[in-house]
Formats: structure tokens, sequence, C-alpha cells
């Protein structure tokens, strides 16, 4: 793994300099991501009512305070400019209101019946509803009946500061903009009843929101269609005593309002037939119209608002369904590896159970290695401790570090050292190949040891003459540390568990480059291995499935390699991984229309690798991002119980992986910190590869830095070096 590092001379320097630009580029991209995607769900929470909603109701209280004219006046009470004035609707005249709207179920059917019975009204729309509906808002305008606002988010404003209350009236006012091109100088106060109803609480309020420009209009008929009496009581209740004008109160959203609309069908051509007129409140009272259009800057923010608000809902809606994905993805990956893991535990593990002839012929180790020195000791003497017969061939890959001469000065038996001018570990791999005296090759990282048994066990399965490839099992060596421990666990359930199921389903999309084994005809088959991707080692384990050869996976072949010790070289690493499996599953596209072993891979192994290795960790993430939302707006408590079930599912599927590989349980104990840090990372990580595949960028091999701490248990100590705490590094 190490060598796959390509050294660069300082004439790339500024090559080098402009690919550091194009990286930081990247790693802005997927944080702007984040950010845009936070920004829309506060969006939408805001505009949901979600965020900054207040539903205190205050009582009533005195009303010693409130003007006589205004407790004994009319309905209309106009505040503006210091003013104190009641306004009554005159005599046969109904100014028909309707609350909390729009509603894109009840409004348009309203809007029907006035339309049908040639009848006026006034709609006091929320900006939460507006903002949803701007289309509704659009044709109230068009159909000739008048709007008011009724404050964003439906507060009382009684408990309201200045600066709340000029908020929820600019915002109404800008949603209203937005959807129809106007201003409006009405406004109803939440909560609000009759004139007589006016209290010390809410008279301040009503003096302030006129000394802003409005009118406030409360109602002096109050229909009670919002405890849904049946309409033939609704039209008892709306209609006015001897022929007296009213306001009358309605309600076109809030819940089911069919009662509302069957009421209004009837109530309209009765009291038209009475001598009624059904108008506009300003048509009533024979005053100038209270829309205003609205253009330039104002007109173009309203627009803007409603726009962000509809990308909001959109983009919500999409990650939600993304959400519903990523659920059915993770439980059914789940209830694979759960049921498969079983069958190939059970089948490899059977009393009697030979994959064919038990092998015993020898077996090339390679180890391609790029400036090793630190690992390289450790490595070749935990192969020499080999129970199989083997001969180890290190290739160096150009190593400015002395790692091809420690290996020559360990002087052991059936080692040998190619060396070679810095290529790239596909080159270095190959050369091996071609000098390798067996037909059985192993492939290995010059930071990997392996026990005595993983040669022989990692060879048996080529006992069956269908066997091309063979996957051992790769194991962190240094757990230790936090970021260790998560590895660890990731290797355990995301890697070895998911190599039980797609053995089980003749898919295995992976061969690793810690621990691999192929016939050397099968390599030669499929071209040895290829430079086209950065995951040579997923590269060469399609190929060998489009040739017609099983791969399979070998448990107790372990090996122990040295994972990363901090962030930014688990970043690096992989950053590469998975933009060479994206390239991986790209070069090999083909394979869906093909016929035989490749089709039969390109159908059912590339569709799975690219759900669970590719989309599945994309929107994983979904999961923490809802969490987050729902602990903090709501409803809580729902929230952290999904997430603790499917921590849930998560601990149960971990456990049972920890349990099939016969690992301590005690590293679980970092599950859900790991769920919860790690996997953002992955996620970023995984991000930023989409991004670089998108935008055409090239991603060049980065080396890792070594401690060389990694013994297989047991294994001995390379003599002449200490293994100490202060080879160690900090987690970044």
């Amino acid at each position: 793994m190490a060598s796959r590092t390509r050294r660069h001379g300082a004439a790339h320097g500024a090559r080098d300099g402009s690919a550091r630009r194009r990286l930081r580029m990247r790693l802005l991209l997927p944080l702007l991501v984040l950010v845009a995607l936070s920004a829309m769900l506060m969006l939408r929470g805001y505009v949901h009512s979600e965020i900054l909603a207040d539903h205190r109701i205050r009582p009533e209280s005195g009303t010693d305070k409130v003007p006589e004219k205004i407790l004994d006046g009319g309905p209309v009470i106009d505040t503006r400019g210091g003013r104190v004035t009641s306004l009554r609707v005159p005599a046969h005249r109904i100014v028909l209101t309707f609350d909390d709207g729009p509603d894109p179920t009840w409004t348009p059917k309203v809007l029907d019946v006035l339309k049908k019975h040639h009848a006026h009204a006034v709609f006091f729309v929320t900006g939460t509803m507006t903002s949803r509906y701007p289309e509704l808002v659009r044709r109230i305008v068009a159909e000739g009946h008048e709007v008011g606002l009724h404050t964003f988010n439906h507060p009382d404003l009684s408990y309201q500061s200045r600066s709340r209350i000029d908020w929820e009236l600019s915002q109404n006012q800008l949603a209203i903009t937005g959807a129809a091109g106007i201003r409006t100088s009405l406004f109803r106060p939440p909560y609000s009843s009759f004139a007589d109803a006016m209290d010390n609480r809410s008279w301040p309020v009503t003096q302030y929101i006129g000394s802003r420009g409005y009118i406030t209009v409360v109602n002096n008929t109050d229909s009670e269609d919002w405890r849904k009496p049946g309409a033939d009581q609704i039209i008892r209740n709306a209609t006015p005593r001897g022929g007296k004008g009213a306001v009358v109160l309605m309600h076109d959203s809030g819940g089911d309002r069919h009662q509302t609309v069957q009421a209004l069908d009837r109530f309209l051509p009765t009291l038209q037939r009475q001598g009624y007129t059904f108008d506009n409140l300003t048509e009533a009272l024979n005053a100038p119209s209270a829309h205003t259009p609205v253009t330039g800057s104002d007109l173009w923010k309203g627009r803007a608002w409603i726009l962000l608000v509809r990308a909001s809902d959109d983009i919500t809606n999409v990650t939600a369904a993304g959400l519903a994905v990523i659920g059915v993805l993770v439980i059914s990956r789940f209830v694979l590896m759960f049921l498969l893991s079983g069958i190939h535990a059970r089948r490899v593990r059977r009393r009697g159970f030979r994959w064919g002839p038990r092998v015993t012929e020898p077996a090339t180790v390679l180890v391609p290695a790029y400036n090793e020195a630190k690992c390289i000791e450790n490595t070749v003497r935990s192969l020499i401790a080999s129970e199989h017969p083997i001969e180890i061939l290190v290739i160096d890959d150009g190593s400015s570090d002395g790692t091809a001469r420690i290996v020559e000065d360990l002087n052991l038996p059936g080692v040998r050292v190619v060396r070679q001018v810095n290529a790239g570990k596909p080159a270095a791999l190959n050369r091996g190949i071609a000098n390798a005296a067996h037909d059985l090759i192993v492939m290995m990282d010059g930071d990997t040891v392996f026990e005595p048994s993983t040669v022989g066990e990692l060879v048996q399965p080529f006992g069956d003459p269908r066997v091309g490839a063979v996957a051992g099992n790769a194991k962190v060596g240094n757990r230790d540390s936090l970021i260790g421990a998560w590895q660890h666990i990731e290797y355990v359930m995301g890697f070895n568990l998911d190599r039980r199921m797609y053995d089980i389903l003749r898919c295995m999309p992976t061969i690793p480059g810690a621990v691999g084994a192929f016939r050397r005809t099968a390599l030669e088959r499929v071209g040895g291995m290829s430079e086209d991707t950065l995951a040579e080692d997923t590269d060469i384990t399609m190929a060998m499935h489009r040739d017609g050869w099983r791969v399979v996976y070998a448990e107790k072949a372990r090996a122990w390699t040295e994972a990363p010790e901090s962030v930014q070289q688990l970043w690096s690493q992989r950053y590469r991984w998975s933009y060479g499996t994206m390239q991986a599953i790209w070069k090999h596209r083909g394979a869906l229309l093909d016929k035989g072993p490749s089709g039969r891979f390109g159908r059912v192994g590339l569709p799975l690798v690219s759900l669970f290795m590719v989309v599945a960790p994309l929107l994983a993430p979904l999961i923490d991002v809802f969490l987050l939302y729902g602990v903090v707006f709501g409803p809580t408590e729902k929230t952290i119980v999904a997430w603790l079930g499917v921590l849930a599912i998560q601990a149960v599927c971990a456990a049972y992986a920890f349990r099939l590989d016969r690992e301590r349980m005690v590293h679980l104990i970092s599950l859900p910190l790991q769920q919860m840090l790690y996997r953002q990372l992955m996620y970023v990580v995984l991000l930023q590869s989409w991004i670089t595949a998108l935008t055409g960028g090239r991603l060049r091999w980065q080396k890792l830095r070594r401690t060389g701490v990694v013994e297989a248990p047991g294994g001995p100590v390379p003599s002449g070096r200490a293994r100490g705490d202060s080879e160690r590094r900090p987690v970044a």
C-alpha cells in the first residue's frame, strides 16, 4: 500500500502547487454543501413554524386602559398617525374574512365557491403559508379579493417585543410581495376576537401596529367554524341580526374545513337573496384599495424569498427521500450480512470442510515497498516464520530511506530483493509476478505482518480449480488509540463481514492489498495489475470476476496492518480508496451488458458495490442531520428513540461481526461516537471523491507515514529495534 507513492521532482513544483490549490477548492466544496444543506433545513424549519414558533396564548386582562370608543366600536380599528378611530361595516354589507391560510386543499375550494356566487372576501394569510403556497395568494389577488397580514409564525403578539413584532410584519409582508407583487395595509392579530375583547395587553400592540401603517381588523360575527359544529350551525352563527353589516370570521386553513365550504355555498346565495352584498373591506367602507403595487428591489427581494423557500422545501423533500433510501439500504445490508455471513461461517467451519485437495505447493509472497524502513523488518521476519513453504520477494519501488538495504542486511534465507525505479505499486507488483518462482502468488503491503499460519490458510481455497483469487482477513494492529479503535470496528464490521456476504453472492469487490492471493494463470489472463485506477486491488478483483474466476474469503488467513494514526493520514487513505473504487466501477461498467460470468457480476456485483460502498455511505449522514434537526426543533423524543433504534441495529450487527471474528467486545464501547464523528469524516471524504470524479480531477498516490509498531500476536520482535511509546504519534 505504501509503495503506491510516486515521487516528483522540483520541475513539477508549479504543477503540484496548482494541484494543491485545486485540492483546497475541492475541500471547500463539501463544506459549502453541508452549510447550504443546513441553511435550507433551518429555513424550512422556520417556514414550517418549527423554529422560532411561540404557541403561548395570554389570558384575558383588564380593560381600563382601552378607550371606550374602541370597546364599544366596530371591528375596524385605525390607530395610524396617533388617531384612535373605530369603523363599522354599513348595513346589508358583509365582509367575509378567512384566517390562517392559504391552504392547498381548502383555499382553492373556498375561492371556487366565492367565484361561483360572485362574492369577494378578505384573506388574512400567515407568512409561513404564503411562502409555501404563493400561487394561491396570487390567485386570491387576481380574482379581486383582498389579503391582509396575520403575522409570519402566528404568535400572540402581546408576548413579543417590538423588534419581534416588526420581524413578524416585515416577513409576512415580504412573503406577500414575493407571491403577488403587492403590499397590504390590513392586519389581523392572531387569537383576536371582537373589539370589546381588547384588553390592556393587546391594546398597546394595536397602537404600535397602527404606528407601522396598518389598519387592525377584528370581527363582530364569529362563525365558529373552527369548532366544526356542522354547516347549519355555521350558517346561523355567521348570519347578522336585523340587516346589520358584519365582518364575519371563517377559516380556510388549520384542519378539515369541508363544513366551512359546505356552509359557504349555502350561506352566500341565501343572504344575497336577502339583499346582502359580499365585498372586500375597502369596498364595503368606500375606501381606497388596501393593496399597493411593489416594484424595484423590494419586489425582487420578495421573489428571492419565495424562491429560497421553495428550494428549501424541495431540498428537504429530496433529503427526506434520501433518508428513506438510506434506511432501506442500511436495513437491507444488515439483513443480508446477518443471513449470508452466518451461512458463510457455518459452511467454512463445519467439520470436514475442505476447498479441495490440501494445497502444499510453495507460494511466492510479493512485498512491494516504498520507504518502508520502519516496517519492513517486521514484515519480512513475520514471513520467515510461515508454516507454509514460501519464497519472499521484496520489490523496492525506488525507496530513498534504505528499505532494500535493510532487507538485504537481514540476510534471511528465501528472501530476494528486486530494485526498480519508482513507478508505483501496480508496476512493482507486475515486476514481482514476472520474477516469482511459483504459480501461487501472495500479495501484501510493506506495513503488514502475517501470522505463521496466514499463507497456508490463504492458499487452501486454490484446492478448488475454479478459484482464481482469495481475500484474507485484514486486521488493524494499532487499535489502542481512539481513531485506531474506530478503524478496527470498521474493518471487522464493514469489511470482513461484507466479504462473507459477497463470498456467498459470488461478487467479492476487493481483494485487500494487505492480504490476498492469486493464481498466476488468472493474473496473466486479465493482464496483471493495472494502473488505470487508484484502487488496483479492486480493479484486479473485478477483472477476475469478469474473466469467470471465483473470488473467495479465507477468514483464518489473518494479517495485521498499521492503520493511519491521524485524521490527515486517514483522510488521504480513504480519499484514495473512495476515488479508486469509483474509478474501478466506472471502468468495469460494461459488465452490465455482458453475458456469462462477466454479466452476472455486472448485474449483481456492480449494483451492490455501488449501493453499499458509494451511495449508502454518501447518504448515511442524513440520519445524523435529521437527528440534530429533530433534537433541536422537535419532535425530540421521537427523534432520539428513532436514532437509538438505528444505533441498536448497528450495535447488534457489530457485536455479531465481532463474535464471528472472535474479537473482544470492549472496542464496541466507542461505537456511538464512531457513528457520530467517524461517519461524518467518511462522508466528506466520499463527497470530495465524487466532486473530484465529476470535475475530472486526478489524484496521485499519497505516502502514509509509518511507525513500525504492528506485530502479529506472539510474533518476534526484530533485533536491534526497540518498541516504545516514543515511536507513537498522538491522534490528530
